[in-house]
């Protein structure tokens, strides 16, 4: 039995991104997203050209926030792609986010954001996270999947229990898996927004303020950001860190 032959950059950055694609795709015909009137990072670059990147960002009905972004780092063979999905406060149903990369190898993270406190609320944790937890315990008992732990004590804070975060080898096999888990796990979040009873009104503006808090506080605290201001230069890294969790970063040219 031979085995499995790793994929070269490009390959992987082209299939990542075609997964990418596809979820965005299915996310955006069943909710509805309003245009937005500038995308003032859709093409952007660092100094010398050789890391390109887009980075589009979108509100809904559904959808307070998201964010659909990619940057590619060909000479390194590093890229980055994210889709993050934060919900109005008008439901409760967990935030989605879809990161995918290469490190040279492959890397993948997808996660049920929670939006309440777990330990406190069994009802919450049970409805939204035990049907994951089987694709968990799978992942962390697959061979060729290498569990991946941030540094930083506050990502890790912000993770679920059953937050899907690996590394794994360049191979077909991998992508194959990645592509599957992700549809699976997009699939059913989009039921559950679909049936999700809604938030009170009177409970609504501090959901609203927790999530903004969150979505700041992952994209300022991004281990990676360091990353960014090295490829890009800190005046474009701070604009791109801005345009993770700030609608009013975005609009600004």
């Amino acid at each position: 039995m031979t085995s499995p032959i790793d994929l070269d950059h490009a390959t992987l950055f082209v299939q990542l991104q075609s997964i990418l694609s596809e979820l965005y795709e299915e996310v955006t015909q069943q909710l509805t997203i309003l245009p937005q009137p500038e995308q003032p990072l859709q093409n952007f670059s660092s100094p010398d050209r050789t890391v390109t990147g887009t980075l589009l960002a979108f509100t809904g009905e559904e959808l307070d926030w998201l964010v659909y972004s990619w940057f590619n780092a060909a000479q390194m063979r590093f890229s980055n792609m994210r889709l993050t999905l934060w919900l109005s406060p008008l439901i409760q149903v967990p935030h989605l986010a879809f990161e995918f990369g290469t490190t040279p190898d492959l890397f993948f993270y997808i996660d049920y954001i929670p939006r309440v406190d777990l330990w406190a609320d069994l009802n919450y944790t049970e409805r939204y996270y035990e049907s994951l937890n089987p694709t968990y315990l799978e992942l962390r008992d697959n061979p060729n999947l290498s569990l991946f732990v941030s540094k930083a004590l506050y990502v890790r804070q912000m993770q679920s229990p059953t937050s899907l975060c690996f590394t794994c080898p360049a191979t077909e096999d991998s992508l194959s898996l990645i592509r599957n888990t992700a549809h699976e796990i997009c699939s059913r979040w989009l039921t559950w927004v679909k049936q999700a009873e809604p938030v009170p009104v009177d409970r609504q503006p501090s959901l609203a303020e927790r999530d903004l808090q969150m979505r700041r506080t992952i994209a300022e605290r991004d281990p990676g950001n360091a990353v960014a201001v090295k490829i890009f230069g800190a005046e474009l890294a701070e604009q791109l860190i801005r345009s993770l969790w700030s609608k009013e970063a975005v609009r600004r040219k």
